[in-house]
Order: C-alpha cells, then structure tokens, then sequence
C-alpha cells in the first residue's frame, strides 16, 4: 500500500523543504516509488532544490482545479527514475486548493506511488492543513531553538485533529527530525539539547541532522543532500531516517546531555 507522508513545522526556515527533497531521493534510492508534492502555493521552493525549475509547466493548482492532467504536470526526476515532482504554483494563493480538488489528486498519487510526501508550508494556515489532512504519518521539523519547538508542539496538536485518520478516531504516527544540531553550541547552552527537545514535544527521533554546509551547498546546486553529498554526515542522517521509515531498526548515536537551563522552562509534556 502506499504512503502519505507530510514534512511539516509551525515555523519556517527550519528546513522542512530540504528534508523533503533528501528524505524522497533516499526513497527513491531503495527502490520504492516517490513523487514529492510542493503545498507552498505562491511560495514554491521545492523545485529549485530538486534542480527543477525550469522544467515546470503545470503545478498542483492547474491539476487541482481540472486545467491539466497529473501526468502533465509530473516532473521526472533525471537522475532517479523512480522519483517525480509535483511543484506548486508560483502565481498563485493557497486559497485555490480546494478540498475535494486536493482529495482527487492525492488519490490519484497513491494509485501511481508507493510513497507521496507532501512539503507543507510553514504555519497553521489553509496551505499546511491541506497538505496535512490526508498523510498516513508526519515528519516534524524543528531546529533546537526555543521557537521552533514550540511552534512544532502546536503543530502536533493539529496532526492531532485536523487529519483524516484523526477525524476517523485513529492515530496518526509521527516523527521528529532535529535540524542542524551543533553538540558543541549545545554543551555552550546557545541552542536546546536533544533531550530537552524530546522532552517538551515527546516524539520519536527519527533523525537528528547536524549543522553542515554540505546541505547548503546541495540546495544552492538544486541536488538534494543525499545526491549530492551521500557521505555526508547529513546525507547519512536522512538515509538512515528512511531506513527507520520503513520498518528497520538502525541504531542511533544521540549524544548523551543533562537537562539544559532552557529546558526548565518546558515542563509540560505533550499530550
């Protein structure tokens, strides 16, 4: 059966768009099928780091709203042949998405796909409801600042209740992936520490992605990290998050810390 997953966060610039890309290309590696779908209607990134943003014709509103097909507005990916993209519209507000028009075409991507992994926009607005709604399970992105982590905690709460499977009395798993984590500024207390971050949003890690200018470098290249840099303590990390996606059980190496200043304001655990 296939899978929806969503790449969510409450705040932006966490890298969400990124591990969208790396997460799909790592798929597509192990020999599942994969399209990635861009919901950040008027603000797409998804296809500059895919490297493929000349090639867009169609996007996601012109499929949503019946002005071209899904296979029209697929882009294949040149170096996968098992990865596509879906890009969002650049012109547009996510205002056009409609329900029903979102509800067809994530059918027909489940049809054509083993895996569809929805890049959400930032907030809790109409655009990451949307992209949220139909997923099987989520990846929430959150660097290890205090914001970040709060705004992931309210987005959990919609994960909770705005998503099918929640309206439908079932539970929707979910994962976190910790976005570029420097041990050394944590030890430093400039950023939270992992334990502190799993405290107050009671996840479980799927990944933890160290600050790296590999990941910049592959977005500024349009190649996703685990492409462009596949031995690259980033690379490695994403590959080994899908890996526990489906189903293995890959060892991971957090680093050990005592429960940090800032992770005492963060009492309450989430539910």
């Amino acid at each position: 059966m296939s899978k929806v997953l969503v790449v969510t966060s409450g705040k932006g610039g966490v890298g969400k768009t990124t591990t969208t890309a790396a997460l799909g290309a790592a798929i597509a590696q192990s020999g599942s099928s994969v399209c990635v779908v861009d919901f950040d209607v008027g603000l797409r990134n998804l296809d500059l780091v895919m490297g493929a943003e000349r090639r867009v014709v169609y996007d996601l509103i012109n499929v949503v709203n019946g002005d071209a097909k899904l296979a029209q507005a697929l882009i294949r990916d040149k170096r996968l042949d098992k990865l596509a993209l879906l890009p969002a519209s650049q012109t547009r507000d996510k205002d056009a998405l409609t329900d029903a028009g979102v509800a067809r075409v994530m059918e027909e991507l489940r049809e054509k796909f083993d895996w569809v992994i929805c890049d959400s926009p930032a907030g809790i607005e109409r655009g990451a409801t949307l992209a949220m709604r139909h997923a099987d399970m989520a990846v929430v992105v959150t660097n290890p600042e205090v914001s970040s982590v709060r705004d992931s905690d309210r987005i959990i709460g919609l994960l909770d209740s705005k998503t099918i499977k929640a309206e439908k009395g079932e539970t929707l798993e979910k994962h976190l992936i910790l976005t570029r984590y420097d041990p050394n500024r944590a030890d430093r207390g400039d950023m939270l520490k992992v334990e502190d971050v799993l405290e107050i949003l009671s996840l479980p890690l799927l990944a933890i992605i160290p600050d790296s200018q590999d990941v910049l470098r592959a977005s500024n290249v349009g190649c996703p990290v685990t492409l462009n840099s596949p031995l690259s303590a980033p690379a490695r990390a994403y590959a080994d998050a899908v890996r526990r996606l489906q189903g293995e059980a890959v060892p991971m190496s957090v680093p050990s810390d005592r429960k940090s200043f800032l992770g005492k304001f963060f009492t309450r655990r989430a539910a």
